[in-house]
């Protein structure tokens, strides 16, 4: 292969190959700040040209004289650890654009295996080394708390032994995305991936939803297997990745891991009955509303993303261009700046947006660290979903170019669950400007579709949550038990809907959930940033401009401040509980009923 024969060229890297096949869809990028540290010319897959920095950094911190020379040296690390990073996410953009590419997929294996192994004692032996040296305290501490709390975790946590366990982690994530991206099925006489399936799901002829749910779920159904080995593997790593770090069980590692300071397991039961007394009766009462438009006496899998008055599907737009000049025309209202910082990601190409075989499925914001730009991936096909999409990720890169100026590299990066309020709030902000995509009654009804799946997200992320605590509290189960135990969630949190005949459907529809395999525990997030986000929403409501100058300045904290005071800088509450959750949910039920829309059935009879 042409990467293998010019491997050994002077400065040619698997990066170099990735940008001459244009297997990433964007030109090389420059840096935000010249290189002061780093050379221009390194191979950063190279390891022997690596390890020398490593040294270096080791070797400058001995010399620190004075807390300025501190500082300078942690923005040299900064330096290194971004050059690193970036490196990393170029390979995996490319593999994730490009599932079905052997080179892309050597490249992104090469780096995970061969560099990641590497740099992780030597990141450890800094952490260390800094926490140590004895003019740490003498640096500024409201500037250097948050990343002195968190250094300390990296040390606690860090176990040598975890290292090549932690390699195989990342190798069995990409397999199954590989094996995700790679399942299509035959229809009408067309092969079509399953996330270009999920269109008929919005089609008002009841046969061909039915028919196509069908299709793709006997496809998923052919995979069970592989999904559950994969996971299988995965639990076992986990869990002794967890006993070589000192913990009985890797649930408790994963929020020690995962730095959550601020919220405990506890608070996430809290959330999870939150969810099934304030959001479950308003579950119930939409999907009874929807059984009654739609005639029917239960509501059955393929009846839940048509529109409930069956009519066609929104069509908001039919080429990728469309939804790019829609969606900036969206930021330009929301914020002239944001729609400038958009319109400048698509022309510098840092968008791909459409779905094609061989893409891994999804949609994610990566920011390069060096050039300090957002990249958007994302498996466009048509649909509303698509728009929310844009606007969900859209936001993630806003936030990115928020902290552009952060020199302190870790603090470039909050929290995930702030990271998500930045986007479902972009998501709600956004949502008041449909109408650049849609004439007004459709633009309503896209508003009312968008909050109707905001309620059904709830109970899905209560569920998908629970069942990782179930899974890391209990890790000698059975696949038996596991089946048990999420069927017992799918009752809890699942609503009014009849799975009879696909009751093997049921059992394994969490194999679609990637967090559970690639980021365990990354998924209450979500529930607690959309609560945040519904803050934003309704503080908006009541002053526009200082709704959306508190949002922009809390972006601009990136991660220097402790998650609650994000939230507060934001203008919300750190809280999920029922005392948070109701207020929000009667919001919701209002603007439920201002986009009431005309019905043979009386609408309040389902609560609205």
């Amino acid at each position: 292969m042409q990467y293998l024969c010019r491997q050994n060229d002077f400065n040619f890297t698997a990066v170099d190959y990735l940008f001459e096949m244009k297997l990433l869809p964007f030109d090389p990028l420059p840096a935000f700040r010249p290189r002061r540290f780093v050379p221009s010319d390194i191979r950063l897959g190279r390891w022997p040209e690596v390890s020398p920095l490593f040294d270096r950094l080791e070797e400058k911190i001995t010399l620190c004289q004075t807390p300025s020379d501190l500082e300078q040296w942690l923005l040299d690390w900064s330096e290194l650890s971004a050059a690193l990073d970036e490196e990393s996410a170029l390979r995996s953009i490319a593999m994730t654009c490009h599932t079905d590419n052997a080179e892309a997929e050597r490249a992104y294996l090469d780096f995970v295996e061969q560099i990641d192994p590497q740099t992780k004692p030597r990141q450890f032996l800094l952490s260390k080394t800094y926490l140590a040296h004895p003019l740490r305290l003498q640096l500024p501490r409201p500037r250097y708390a948050v990343f002195d709390r968190d250094t300390q975790l990296h040390v606690e946590l860090f176990r040598q032994e975890n290292v090549p366990l932690e390699t195989e982690e990342a190798r069995l994530g990409q397999q199954y995305q590989k094996l995700g991206g790679a399942l299509t099925v035959q229809f009408r006489a067309e092969e079509m991936t399953l996330v270009q399936m999920a269109r008929f799901q919005e089609e008002p002829d009841r046969s061909v939803r039915c028919e196509t749910w069908e299709l793709v779920a006997r496809r998923r159904l052919q995979e069970a297997e592989k999904f559950e080995d994969i996971f299988d593997q995965l639990l076992r790593l986990r869990e002794q990745i967890a006993r070589n770090a000192g913990f009985s069980n890797y649930r408790d590692y994963a929020f020690r891991a995962r730095g959550r300071f601020d919220y405990t397991a506890e608070n996430c039961r809290q959330f999870h009955e939150s969810i099934e007394e304030e959001v479950m009766p308003v579950v119930r009462d939409l999907q009874a509303e929807r059984r009654d438009k739609l005639g029917l006496t239960k509501l059955r899998p393929w009846d839940l993303a048509v529109d409930a008055q069956s009519r066609r599907p929104l069509q908001p737009f039919t080429g990728i261009s469309r939804l790019i000049e829609g969606a900036g025309q969206i930021f330009q209202q929301v914020d002239p700046e944001l729609g400038r910082q958009f319109a400048d990601l698509d022309r510098q190409h840092l968008l791909d947006l459409d779905n094609r075989k061989g893409k891994a499925p999804g949609g994610y914001q990566s920011t390069l660290s060096e050039a300090r730009l957002p990249f958007i991936f994302m498996n466009a096909v048509g649909l509303q979903r698509d728009v929310e999409t844009m606007l969900h990720e859209a936001g993630h890169a806003f936030h990115a170019l928020a902290v552009r100026n952060e020199d302190l590299y870790p603090y470039r990066s909050a929290p995930i669950e702030f990271c998500e309020v930045a986007s479902m709030s972009m998501e709600l902000l956004g949502s008041e400007h449909l109408e650049m995509f849609y004439e007004d009654v459709e633009a309503r009804r896209a508003r009312r579709d968008h909050l109707q799946s905001i309620v059904h997200i709830f109970p899905w992320i209560a569920t998908v949550d629970a069942f990782q605590h179930w899974i890391y509290s209990n890790p000698a189960h059975t696949r038996e038990q596991r089946r048990a135990a999420w069927l017992d969630l799918m009752d809890r949190f699942g609503g009014d809907v009849d799975w009879s005949g696909f009751e093997k459907v049921r059992v394994n529809l969490w194999h679609r959930q990637l967090h559970i395999f690639l980021y365990p525990f990354y998924y209450i997030e979500y529930g607690i940033a959309q609560l945040g986000a519904l803050q934003v929403w309704a503080n908006s409501r009541q002053n526009y401009r200082r709704a959306l100058i508190r949002y922009r300045d809390a972006l601009s904290l990136g991660g220097s401040v402790p998650l609650p005071e994000l939230f507060s800088a934001a203008g919300c509450s750190f809280d999920f509980g029922q005392g948070t959750v109701r207020p929000l949910i009667e919001l919701i039920r209002r603007e439920l009923r201002r986009f009431a829309e005309p019905s043979p059935k009386d609408i309040t009879s389902a609560g609205f």
